[in-house]
């Protein structure tokens, strides 16, 4: 269903049809919610903290379907925000290997730096702080996630945090960078099969 729902989602972005783009991603991001209230351990804390961050991306997702507006993107950017917190908090209450969360902070402090150099000309004034931040919970997420991985994670959990940054970089390009349906034909599918990979990866509570 989610798949369809995608794909009708992607349709809607190359004909730039707003109010069917808009039902679409709504339904699709509804999807993810409800796959999360029954495959995830919500008697656990990891279950509940993933869970929240499910909920925090569908609001996100509804506060970013219509572009242009400042309001609106701020309120998506701290949806997310936060959402990407709870996801580290899960990831960090699963249980760490520190040796592989260090290396992975590492190089997501180096593709951190990166992509702020890259962002750093086309992003100005109020908005600078809060992509700072919102690129430090992301990387921090990623780096959990494979924390969580060589602790004995699904491979999936690790597989979705990486999809999750890769589709923010869809999404940075087109609010700061250059506008272009092809931002959110590639970066949909990502960022979908993103929240269904977390939702895989996390389904035990931890070890």
């Amino acid at each position: 269903m989610l798949a369809a729902l995608v794909v009708a989602l992607v349709v809607a972005e190359l004909l730039e049809r707003p109010l069917l783009r808009g039902l679409f991603k709504t339904a699709a991001s509804l999807t993810f919610v409800g796959a999360g209230a029954l495959f995830l351990p919500l008697q656990a804390a990891t279950g509940r903290l993933l869970f929240a961050g499910l909920v925090l991306s569908l609001i996100g997702d509804v506060a970013l379907i219509a572009k242009g507006r400042k309001a609106l993107f701020l309120l998506g950017l701290a949806s997310f925000l936060i959402a990407h917190l709870c996801y580290a908090a899960a990831f960090a209450a699963f249980g760490q290997e520190a040796g592989v969360a260090v290396a992975a902070a590492s190089a997501a402090l180096v593709l951190g730096l990166g992509i702020g150099r890259w962002l750093a000309p086309h992003v100005r004034g109020s908005m600078r702080a809060p992509v700072a931040l919102y690129v430090a919970a992301i990387s921090t997420m990623v780096a959990l996630a494979a924390g969580a991985y060589g602790a004995a994670a699904r491979p999936t959990l690790l597989v979705g945090a990486v999809l999750f940054y890769l589709s923010d970089l869809c999404v940075a390009r087109e609010r700061f960078v250059a506008r272009s349906r092809w931002n959110g034909v590639i970066g949909l599918p990502l960022y979908y099969a993103a929240q269904l990979n977390l939702v895989d990866g996390l389904q035990e509570p931890g070890p």
